[in-house]
């Protein structure tokens, strides 16, 4: 039960971001709706966000320190945004911005080593 558990706020974290990502970049679609109308409709989606987001590492952080949590998020971050770019603004994924996330995949793997 525990190991279920224990991934539980990395799903959450993994919404939290989905829904970040559209909170932070999704307007950049609607560059015609006027910005304060953006500004609301984003800090509705972050409302959203952090629904996932607190509990995910309120309960992450049973497992977790905070800069694994940190960590976590992070590379979610990179992949869901990754996906985000390329699907949702057609934007090119370039083989340097690859290479720069496995850097900071490669952080992580520091970061988690039991040294």
């Amino acid at each position: 039960m525990n190991s279920i558990r224990q991934f539980l706020p990395i799903i959450m974290l993994t919404i939290s971001n989905i829904f970040m990502t559209f909170a932070w970049y999704g307007h950049l679609r609607f560059k015609g709706t006027a910005l304060w109308i953006v500004i609301f409709a984003s800090w509705g989606i972050a409302f959203v966000e952090y629904c996932f987001q607190v509990p995910a590492n309120r309960i992450g952080s049973e497992y977790f320190s905070a800069a694994q949590l940190k960590t976590i998020q992070e590379i979610i971050t990179l992949i869901v945004f990754s996906i985000f770019s390329v699907l949702y603004l057609k934007e090119q994924f370039k083989w340097n911005y690859l290479v720069g996330f496995i850097f900071i995949v490669l952080a992580a793997f520091f970061i988690f080593k039991k040294w």
